[in-house]
């Protein structure tokens, strides 16, 4: 995918996932040496921890069975954070598709992010009188506060994906039920990555997008790892590029600025990977392509191929669409048919560590979804048919 083209597809994001957070534009942290507490770097554990999570995700039911088409007939209507996001966009058709097997109407609200899109859609939702909403991806619900009222009051119920780290809290005041992501998990491994590849001698540097909700605690998880796992040789900048400077220079130039006062640094970890688009020219350009090294999340087709084609790119923590999607689902359909809900929103939905050895599972190019194994699929059939 060209710079031009992702400029396109992401740009909605701007609008869509700032809002719930205080910006930190421009704003970056030293090197962070205070609050160690190893000694020596723990190579066995980070090691152990790659060696495990490079291994094809097992299934592991979140709730006990149900007969997912007891409620066939009733209707579901999902609103994407936005529509102009491929990441979002395989969701949405994969949940489609489940919908429909079991019987269920499907009705999605397309929008280019913006809240005042969101207050339409929700709208429209209460005016249709559907049986349950999504907020898939997902419109902060601070925002629509008024509108989730209004659907409490026409006995709608709310659900929440893809927004708020397992460890965090649904917000139970505004919506009814939430599935949850493993974002802090992914910084850690990360960061074990880095200590694992340098023997605990690094210099690394995070990009973050503070606005952005699960920002602050995926780079949180990443310094605490630095911290308990790694000894003194290991040290980190953060720097935070805002999600409008993605995709205009200003997101090189500070990768730039980073790598030019910090001459030891092999490493940099772009918190969310679509970074990358902007962080690979950079290295590139600051002649560093084959001395420093990306660790990243999300597991994009485009940034999995840098990963694939040797392109600075070293380290993605994968997550499966398809996955998500069944686990959107899943709880969805607990929802309307009186099943127990997933305990916590957790649903345990895993992340892959993919590297040189093991990015061929992936595909030729890497491709959506893949190399994650089939257990989910065949793990879901059987749970939602009651076994």
């Amino acid at each position: 995918m060209t710079v031009s083209r992702l400029r396109w597809v992401i740009a909605p994001i701007i609008v869509t996932m700032l809002v719930v957070a205080v910006v930190a534009a421009g704003a970056s942290a030293g090197i962070a040496k205070q609050g160690r507490t190893a000694a020596t770097p723990d190579l066995a554990y980070v090691s152990a921890q790659i060696a495990k999570y490079k291994q094809i995700p097992k299934f592991i039911p979140a709730g006990p069975a149900f007969n997912a088409r007891k409620g066939a007939g009733k209707t579901i209507f999902t609103m994407p954070i936005t529509s102009a996001i491929p990441y979002i966009n395989q969701t949405d058709q994969a949940m489609a598709k489940i919908a429909k097997r079991y019987g269920y109407n499907w009705i999605e609200f397309p929008n280019q992010g913006s809240p005042a899109q969101w207050v339409q859609g929700m709208e429209q939702a209460i005016a249709k009188k559907v049986d349950l909403i999504v907020l898939q991806g997902a419109p902060v619900p601070q925002l629509l506060v008024p509108q989730l009222a209004a659907a409490k009051a026409a006995g709608i119920p709310v659900l929440l994906s893809h927004i708020i780290d397992v460890t965090g809290a649904c917000p139970t005041s505004l919506v009814n039920a939430c599935v949850k992501a493993p974002f802090n998990q992914s910084g850690r491994l990360e960061a074990d990555w880095v200590i694992q590849q340098s023997k605990g001698n690094a210099t690394t540097l995070v990009i973050t997008s503070s606005e952005v909700l699960p920002s602050d605690g995926i780079v949180a998880s990443i310094q605490n790892e630095f911290s308990t796992r790694c000894g003194a040789g290991c040290n980190v900048k953060v720097i935070n590029v805002p999600v409008a400077d993605w995709f205009s220079p200003a997101g090189g130039l500070a990768v730039q600025a980073a790598l030019n006062a910090n001459p030891d640094m092999k490493y940099v970890i772009p918190i969310y990977d679509s970074q990358s688009f902007f962080a690979v020219p950079a290295i590139t350009a600051a002649g560093k392509a084959s001395s420093v090294k990306i660790a990243t999340y999300n597991g994009t087709p485009g940034v999995m191929k840098f990963l694939a084609d040797g392109n600075v790119v070293a380290m993605e923590a994968g997550e499966n669409l398809d996955w998500l999607a069944s686990a959107f689902m899943d709880q969805a359909m607990r929802m309307l048919t009186g099943a127990p809900l997933i305990k916590n929103g957790i649903a345990n939905t895993p992340l892959r560590v993919f590297d040189a050895s093991n990015i061929a599972d992936a595909g030729s190019p890497p491709a959506q979804s893949k190399g994650y194994g089939k257990a989910y699929y065949l793990g879901y059939a059987k749970l939602w048919a009651g076994k």
